[in-house]
């Protein structure tokens, strides 16, 4: 009988409820100075596409103006404590995508004809 009263001592005392998931680690933030050169380079090309005259480019002037929201809207997101990882890697990504193709588009003004 002691023998029994102390296995089930031994057992109750070894049992260890098992630790919930480890914390969910947020990706590192865009640093800010990636961040502001990006911004400076959409709001550069929004600017240049929406002063050319050129036909297409009233076209394109609506469109680059959506540039520096989706980027706005992006950040809004990435640091958002409630966001978890996945949605901020996916903002991350969607901001530095975004700010590439300011860059790119205003590589192409010349092309188009707008200085």
């Amino acid at each position: 009988m002691r023998w029994l009263l102390v296995l089930l001592v031994v057992a109750g005392c070894s049992k260890k409820e098992p630790a919930g998931p480890p914390p969910e680690e947020k990706p590192p933030q865009i640093p800010q100075t990636e961040l502001k050169r990006g911004q400076d380079a959409c709001g550069a090309y929004v600017a240049k596409i929406c002063a050319c005259t050129v036909p297409d480019a009233a076209r394109q002037c609506g469109l680059a103006k959506a540039l520096p929201d989706a980027i706005t809207t992006g950040l809004e997101v990435a640091q958002n404590p409630e966001s978890t990882r996945r949605d901020v890697l996916q903002s991350n990504d969607v901001i530095r995508k975004t700010m590439k193709e300011c860059i790119e588009q205003t590589a192409k003004l010349p092309a188009l004809g707008c200085d």
